[in-house]
């Protein structure tokens, strides 16, 4: 009897020991969650350096205030409107879809095809002559032009020299 009741004992003991409580994670948030934001946002202090890889200690300290405003349930949009009104629009990473800050968006791309267009059109033309001028010396029987006969025409003579 007291041997099967130190066996029932140590299983229980061992039981215990397999099943683990889980307890629940806090509310904080992770350096995912903070750097997720501090990606989208520019150091105030330091020229075109993103936040969440600025090294001073000013940043540090705006990454922990983003830490704390998300542990407040602000969402992201309400911490970034939270920097633009406190160090300007120059802070974002992308640039507010608004005002003049759409020729960001439209002059690139616009640049961009109407440069295809101009080369296109060019590739078009010197192709377009380049056919023309041969189509003409083969109507006139030329296999060539003057100016390279003249150069064959020398080449010849020059070996003929040689021998």
């Amino acid at each position: 009897m007291k041997k099967t009741l130190q066996i029932l004992t140590l299983a229980l003991l061992l039981a215990g020991m397999i099943s683990s409580v889980a307890f629940a994670q806090d509310d904080a948030p992770t350096d995912d969650d903070v750097n997720a934001i501090a990606k989208q946002l520019y150091c105030p202090v330091c020229e075109n350096t993103p936040l969440d890889v600025c090294p001073t200690e000013a940043c540090r300290q705006w990454r922990e205030l983003i830490r704390t405003q998300l542990s407040q349930g602000m969402t992201e949009q309400q911490i970034k409107d939270y920097f633009v009104a406190n160090y300007g629009a120059r802070v974002l990473a992308e640039p507010p879809r608004s005002g003049l800050n759409w020729l960001v968006y439209i002059l690139p791309p616009a640049i961009i095809l109407l440069g295809a267009f101009f080369l296109f059109r060019s590739f078009r033309e010197w192709t377009k002559a380049s056919a023309t001028a041969s189509a003409a010396s083969a109507e006139r029987g030329e296999t060539s032009s003057p100016a390279k006969d003249d150069y064959v025409a020398r080449l010849e003579e020059e070996l003929k020299k040689r021998k």
